[in-house]
């Protein structure tokens, strides 16, 4: 069975091989360590913590809900003492299984850890705890003048700790930069059970090796973070928004290339292939010109000063000869109505394929068209249908696989059309997951993107950082 086979068909499993029942003596000492009103262990009250926003489930043996430092070291020393997996968990938002006990064990909550301790608008920073909401945090930093960059579609309900996980961005990625690029240090506690600090409260430093960065997108396999120090941006003073239609994703493609080779950076640039329009004007009957093909959404952020010129030199690198429509916003109402056709595709798709297979995979700007045709093709060749969507300035495409999954030969057909996608992917120098994670959906891949020595150097990280192997175990890499 292929990679992708055993990764769709495990997907719609709960766990299979249940782990031996938890000893009476540790129970016992979670229940110490975790505190009045903060363990679950009825399978009842657990089994909503079992799951992410994939198909996975599996019901852990444990919920603890973090509250502070000690408590969490203490938690860690235990399960390390008795071989007992320890799975990290925001809201379940994420996509990939990453926070699945697959392997039981205990799932411990951050949902509570949800303070925002610090903002600092003179030095530019916000501290916050791991359970903080992204829309929380965005309202606090907003009323002091400055946002967080990373903006997730489902930042009203996803957690920074969770953003840091997985590294999570958002459409202002293209200008703004990810987690990684926003995060000056952070708290954490190691697979032993030992608090430590990285990074700095400035906005250059260079002593020691970057563990910020490391630890940032490892899904919960190296340390627990428990505070997070963020770098804020000032809110811009105002933006223009542009909707461009292209006769197909080639013009787009090379409207894209030219759009970022010069120096004004759109805040956001996405992009809609063909089958994604037809998809919306079929389900939302939106207002687009005969012949659209693709469709980019543009917005440029500023001074008040030099926004319309800033918006000029976009508008001129968008143009080129399979341009049919460029229509710029006067006002709010005119925004919303130009990106009323972007947010018509989620619920267009989930209507038509409730349980779609969404993959979040990134190439070179400059080959997003030859990628896009080669979906194409695999369309055509596996009868699957293919929707793609996503951040077109940096080629971060959402490849939507839109099938019935109680129809075994055609769930047997996309195991085979998204096993050629991702080899599509690294064909053209790209990589399998841009924001999204690895998890376990594509853990089986990994070995295909990352040489040899690279994946072993990784895992002689993961060991030097959790010996024990207890933090979310089986996640992100190929075991070896």
């Amino acid at each position: 069975m292929s990679p992708a086979s055993s990764a769709w068909s495990n997907s719609l499993n709960t766990l299979s091989n249940p782990p031996p029942e938890l000893s009476a003596g540790f129970r016992a000492t979670l229940a110490r360590i975790a505190g009045d009103g903060c363990l679950l262990t009825d399978p009842a009250d657990c089994w909503p913590y079992g799951y992410d926003n994939s198909r996975r489930h599996a019901r852990p043996q444990a919920v603890v809900f973090a509250t502070n430092e000690a408590q969490l070291a203490a938690l860690v020393r235990l399960c390390c003492e008795s071989d007992v997996p320890l799975i990290a968990r925001g809201r379940g938002t994420g996509t990939t299984g990453a926070t699945v006990p697959d392997r039981g064990g205990i799932v411990l909550s951050f949902e509570r850890m949800d303070q925002i301790l610090r903002i600092a608008p003179g030095d530019r920073l916000a501290v916050v705890q791991p359970g903080v909401l992204n829309a929380q945090l965005q309202q606090a930093a907003g009323a002091a003048g400055f946002f967080w960059p990373p903006d997730p579609t489902s930042a009203a309900t996803c957690t920074i700790g969770g953003n840091l996980a997985y590294n999570s961005a958002g459409p202002r990625a293209v200008k703004y930069g990810t987690p990684r690029d926003n995060t000056l240090g952070l708290r954490a506690i190691d697979g032993h059970g030992d608090t430590f600090r990285t990074g700095v409260l400035t906005t250059k430093g260079v002593v020691g090796y970057d563990l910020t960065r490391l630890i940032i997108g490892s899904e919960g396999t190296l340390a627990l973070i428990t505070e997070a120090t963020l770098k804020l941006t000032p809110l811009p003073e105002t933006s223009r928004t542009l909707r461009a239609v292209y006769a197909d994703i080639h013009a787009a493609a090379h409207a894209v290339s030219a759009i970022m080779a010069q120096p004004v950076t759109p805040c956001a640039l996405e992009f809609m292939d063909g089958a994604a329009l037809a998809t919306v004007r079929h389900y939302a009957g939106l207002d687009l010109p005969d012949g659209a093909g693709a469709l980019l959404m543009i917005e440029v952020d500023g001074p008040s000063a030099g926004i319309d010129e800033a918006l000029s030199a976009v508008m001129a690198a968008a143009r080129n000869a399979g341009l049919i429509e460029l229509r710029r916003a006067e006002t709010a109402a005119e925004v919303a109505a130009l990106w009323k056709t972007r947010k018509a595709l989620s619920p267009a798709l989930r209507h038509i394929a409730p349980k779609k297979i969404n993959e979040d995979v990134v190439v070179p700007v400059s080959r997003m068209g030859e990628f896009i045709d080669g979906l194409a093709r695999l369309s055509d060749e596996s009868g699957i249908r293919i929707v793609n969507f996503g951040h077109a300035g940096n080629g971060n495409i959402h490849v939507n696989l839109l099938i019935d999954p109680d129809d075994p030969q055609e769930v047997a057909r996309a195991a085979s059309c998204l096993d050629a996608v991702f080899a599509l992917v690294l064909r053209l120098d790209g990589t399998l997951s841009g924001e999204h994670g690895v998890g376990l959906e594509k853990r089986d891949f990994v070995a295909r993107e990352i040489d040899p020595v690279a994946l072993r150097l990784m895992r002689e990280i993961k060991d030097r950082f959790d010996p024990a192997g207890i933090l979310n175990p089986g996640k992100g890499l190929p075991e070896g």
